[in-house]
């Protein structure tokens, strides 16, 4: 069998972080298999279906690596199709049209709720007879399509991750709407609106011949339901796979509560591409060799749903902290820059990627070792913005002890006469100085720090010296300092 899987998510909001899970194990399992891994965009709801919304999608599945085979296919553009098939249902009697009122089925739950029953459509239209049904349409009343489910059917299957899986036929909450009222056209004639989810999924999934059904597991209550659907329309049933959801620290459901949903969430906030991958192949799969580092490529080797848990998998930021930061660190600075750049750039930094290049990649290599999230290289590049510097109350502490006036005096004085190139000279003229003056070098480089830098901490003091003097910020700074220390 070759092995045909899809990702289908609907474009009423940008693309969820479980959402693109479920992505990745669909296009690791796809891989792995030698099979295809398509995409198909659910549009059929078409009042809160947005194109920005699909645009996000397919670029969030891009920017992660998840490249498919076929598509992207539009529900909103095969609905003849599904029409077709409505009607099948119709013509072999396992559908029917039934008309209450949203007041009629409010009242139906309202008491079976004062019965402490669970809330079920008891099928009362049914059978309704030819009578019946014109009094219905003499008063104006549009029909839903309903799908027969008999109460003492079972529905088995066997699930990749979950096992052996039965549901039984009273327990799906009687016959199933397939096609919204108000999309239906009159009795007997064709079927002209929009059908619900449970229906296109099934006449999607058999008509694109997917061999597997890869998704959460909040789709477990919807699986007897389709399997019903494949089998009254004579198609073949898929295998299926559901995965556990993705939790919070709490051990909920990860939502919007909880500040980011989306892929693109987390690009903001300065995760790359291959360590958000990386760390969402965890997120209920383990390696068989216990490996945490990987390509998706690398993972695709491994993969198999023996290795995904049953269990919720709770999502640990402290672990793709971790994760990102192996990436960021591996990285040379050529490839690091680009990535840094917009971060810099939505700062207000001014840096010119072409421009300053001599010392724009001394300092990414620099703060590389230091980054745990792109955005990091905010807070590490802001003493390299500006000529001049707002200086902290330990800075001005140290700029007004006893000799750091002259002592820094005395480095200006030097700078001028031996202008430094690269570390080795920076270190040459803190010596020089060191000697010169008969003080402690550990007064001489607290005191550059507070002088270049403005803080007592930060970033590699000689290492930055280097790269301020290589953008002629070092004498403005020393200037400023030794103003501030002797006002």
């Amino acid at each position: 069998m070759s092995v045909r899987v899809r990702i289908a998510p609907s474009p009423t909001g940008n693309l969820h972080i479980g959402t693109a899970r479920t992505a990745v194990f669909n296009w690791l399992f796809a891989r792995h298999q030698g099979g295809q891994f398509l995409l198909r965009i659910e549009d059929t709801d078409l009042e809160r279906s947005k194109s920005e919304y699909t645009q996000n999608i397919m670029e969030g599945l891009k920017w992660l690596g998840l490249d498919w085979d076929e598509g992207p296919f539009y529900q909103s553009q095969r609905l003849a199709l599904y029409r077709e098939k409505i009607q099948e249902l119709l013509d072999k009697g396992l559908a029917y049209r039934a008309y209450e009122t949203p007041e009629e089925l409010n009242a139906m739950r309202e008491a079976q709720a004062a019965r402490k029953q669970a809330p079920r459509y008891n099928n009362q239209h049914r059978h309704l007879s030819a009578a019946q049904i014109e009094a219905f349409e003499a008063e104006g009343r549009q029909a839903v399509i309903r799908f027969k489910i008999e109460d003492d059917r079972e529905i088995k299957w066997h699930d990749l991750v979950r096992g052996p899986v039965s549901w039984k036929g009273q327990d799906l909450g009687g016959d199933m709407v397939v096609a919204r009222a108000a999309a239906l056209g009159a009795a007997g004639g064709d079927v002209v609106g929009q059908p619900l989810y449970n229906f296109v999924v099934v006449v999607d999934d058999a008509d694109m011949a997917i061999t597997h059904v890869i998704r959460g597991e909040d789709h477990v209550g919807n699986t007897p339901k389709q399997i019903l659907l494949y089998e009254a329309l004579g198609m073949a049933v898929p295998i299926f796979a559901h995965t556990p959801l993705i939790l919070n620290e709490q051990g909920a459901k990860l939502s919007k509560r909880d500040g980011v949903t989306s892929v693109g969430d987390f690009q903001e906030m300065g995760f790359t591409a291959e360590a958000l991958a990386n760390y969402m192949t965890l997120l209920g799969w383990s390696a068989p060799d216990a490996q945490e580092l990987f390509t998706l490529a690398e993972a695709a080797e491994q993969f198999s749903f023996e290795r995904v848990n049953k269990a919720g998998a709770k999502f640990d930021w402290a672990k793709l902290d971790w994760i990102n930061s192996q990436y960021l660190h591996s990285k040379p600075a050529e490839a690091l820059l680009p990535m840094l750049m917009p971060y810099w750039e939505a700062a207000g930094y001014g840096f010119d990627i072409e421009a300053d290049q001599d010392w724009l990649l001394p300092l990414t290599a620099m703060i590389g070792p230091s980054l745990t999230r792109l955005k990091d290289c905010v807070a590490l590049g802001h003493f390299f913005a500006n000529p001049t510097m707002d200086f902290s109350e330990k800075a001005k502490e140290q700029l007004g002890q006893a000799g750091v006036a002259e002592a820094m005096q005395s480095v200006l004085a030097a700078l001028q006469q031996t202008p430094i190139t690269g570390v080795e000279d920076a270190k040459g003229l803190i010596n020089q100085v060191t000697k010169a003056l008969g003080v402690k070098k550990g007064l001489i480089m607290r005191s550059l720090r507070a002088a270049l830098m403005g803080d007592m901490q930060g970033p590699d003091l000689v290492e930055s010296w280097v790269i301020l003097h290589r953008r002629g910020f070092d004498q403005q700074r020393l200037e400023q300092a030794i103003a501030l220390a002797h006002p």
